[in-house]
């Protein structure tokens, strides 16, 4: 096991709700090992009420967050990246940055809960299901003995936890 902080971006295109819940779940779930950080390729500029209030559910700041365009992450002057994930379709299929380090990318893609539909209580539940599925996802990557595996493997790895639902 390695002393290793690793460095993970969580890309989106809006940079509103999924990428934001996913970079307070990085640094919840990281506990100093993994260190979080968000961003869109067409950022809102805002983030989602919906994430902001699920935020503030799991006694978080939500104003600690905002909506960034990824390339303040491409800039030379960026925190280096070790694994940037990709979590809407959209942001997947774009031409990304060239990233510096070349970090190692995989998709975890989920449905937007910042287009779900119904009562609060629904559009709530949405955004708890993106924070579950999303979590268990990082918690899975997470558990990966980094320092052990080949390029290949961590690649196929990180494939498979893409695909993965909580039980």
């Amino acid at each position: 096991m390695t002393d290793k902080t690793y460095n993970v971006l969580i890309l989106c295109t809006g940079n509103s709700a999924r990428s934001i819940l996913g970079e307070a779940l990085v640094n919840l779930l990281g506990k100093g090992r993994f260190h979080g950080y968000s961003a869109g390729s067409h950022p809102t500029g805002s983030v989602n009420p919906g994430a902001a209030r699920l935020l503030q559910s799991q006694g978080l700041d939500a104003a600690a967050f905002r909506s960034k365009s990824w390339e303040e992450f491409a800039a030379p002057n960026a925190p280096s990246m070790d694994f940037i994930f990709t979590v809407c379709d959209s942001a997947a299929g774009e031409a990304c940055p060239v990233w510096p380090g070349h970090p190692v990318t995989a998709h975890f893609g989920m449905p937007d809960p910042a287009k779900a539909a119904g009562s609060a209580a629904e559009i709530d539940q949405a955004f708890r299901q993106v924070w579950r599925t999303l979590g268990h996802r990082l918690e899975l990557f997470m558990q990966l003995p980094l320092d052990k595996l080949d390029a290949l493997s961590l690649k196929r790895q990180l494939q498979d936890i893409g695909k993965s639902h909580p039980a």
